[in-house]
């Protein structure tokens, strides 16, 4: 039984059920579907995506990132990256595209009968010869349960009860999705400013994946609207920040606290195994959170292939994951910087940084093998 029906949950199914594994994917939502809005899949997420025959379809519904970077404010550059660069030295593409149609081709790859809406886990119990899932119609046995269910899992909260509980990075998220833009976008970047930050990339159809950051307290809201607060914000920015805003409609700007994962002493507790957000929930400025619930899910149907096949998947996973996670730490606190100083020195520092050693630096997540 899989716990969750989001990118990591799907992705398993599709890999276990390709194994022989007879799967059920058990999901509270009535739909599984995506709210969210863009993705960016970078090389070694494509090569997860390989793994289950689903690379080629994937990266076709997507637009590649020809080219961007880091601004300051004003729009000045402060770093380059060169998509073609990417593709050369890893093989495969950036790709963005909507966290719907990715959703969409997993649960197209799974038999129907493998999806059970509407059906919310309350209780995980390892018995010693299976596993006691308890949910809103009573208790099911199984053979091995992998919780795919978030930041805030059921599973971790019953399989790990003395784990620190999700912890708050220090600023809220925005993101959203523009209407098609009348001359394109072109290159991408994210503009740094003082404690506030404001990305774009292309998406298919001419439209933009837009994202926006702030330190704020958690758990706040606009009192005018999510995107009013966005234009108050980021509307005297340089172009075309301006314009994307205009171009995104009002209701469709999502907001969220960003939270993070303290890390774990283990990915699994007998035949309970976790995977994606409920193992490692990262923060989002290295673009690998779903990046590593697909390669999670690859690893852990291969690793189950064998003997001892958990305590494999807890060596592969847990080391790689949790390091992604540190780095993508330091990234949001360096790009979050409010004290004047602070952040005059971070954009010199990055001005003065080759490109070449910023996708180096990149090497060791980027150039993954399943």
């Amino acid at each position: 039984m899989i716990v969750g029906g989001g990118i990591g949950g799907l992705a398993a199914a599709v890999a276990l059920g390709r194994r022989g594994w007879e799967v059920e994917v058990w999901e509270r939502a009535s739909e599984f579907a995506e709210i969210g809005a863009g993705i960016s899949l970078w090389p070694n997420a494509l090569r997860a995506l390989g793994e289950l025959d689903l690379g080629e379809t994937v990266q076709g519904l997507g637009a590649v990132e020809a080219a961007g970077g880091v601004r300051d404010r004003a729009g000045r550059w402060l770093s380059r990256t060169d998509g073609a660069e990417i593709e050369r030295r890893f093989g495969l593409p950036m790709v963005i595209l909507h966290r719907a149609e990715l959703v969409r081709v997993l649960v197209e790859s799974l038999p129907a009968e493998v999806l059970r809406g509407s059906t919310e886990v309350t209780g995980v119990r390892d018995d010693g010869d299976g596993v006691v899932v308890s949910h809103q119609g009573g208790t099911r046995r199984v053979d091995l349960v992998v919780g795919a269910d978030g930041l805030h899992s059921t599973v971790r909260r019953h399989g790990w009860p003395a784990a620190a509980g999700p912890r708050y990075a220090g600023y809220t998220a925005w993101r959203m999705v523009s209407g098609p833009l009348p001359r394109g976008l072109g290159e991408g970047a994210a503009f740094w400013g003082r404690g506030e930050r404001f990305g774009f990339t292309s998406m298919p159809g001419g439209r933009a994946y837009c994202f926006a950051t702030a330190t704020v307290p958690a758990g706040e809201a606009a009192a005018g609207g999510e995107h009013a607060e966005l234009t108050r914000r980021f509307g005297g920015w340089a172009d075309p920040i301006p314009a994307l805003l205009a171009a995104v409609p009002a209701s469709d700007v999502l907001r969220h606290d960003v939270y993070d994962l303290p890390p774990l002493a283990s990915f699994m507790s007998g035949r309970v195994a976790l995977l994606g957000d409920a193992a490692h929930a990262m923060t989002p400025n290295l673009g690998q959170g779903a990046c590593q619930a697909l390669e999670d899910a690859v690893v852990l149907a291969a690793c189950l292939d064998e003997p001892g096949g958990l305590d494999r998947y807890d060596e592969l996973r847990r080391a790689r994951t949790q390091m992604v996670a540190r780095r993508s730490a330091r990234l949001g606190a360096i790009g979050q910087l409010a004290w004047p100083p602070a952040a005059l020195a971070r954009d010199l520092a990055a001005r003065l940084t080759p490109s070449a050693a910023t996708l180096r630096s990149m090497t060791p997540i980027l150039d993954w093998r399943p």
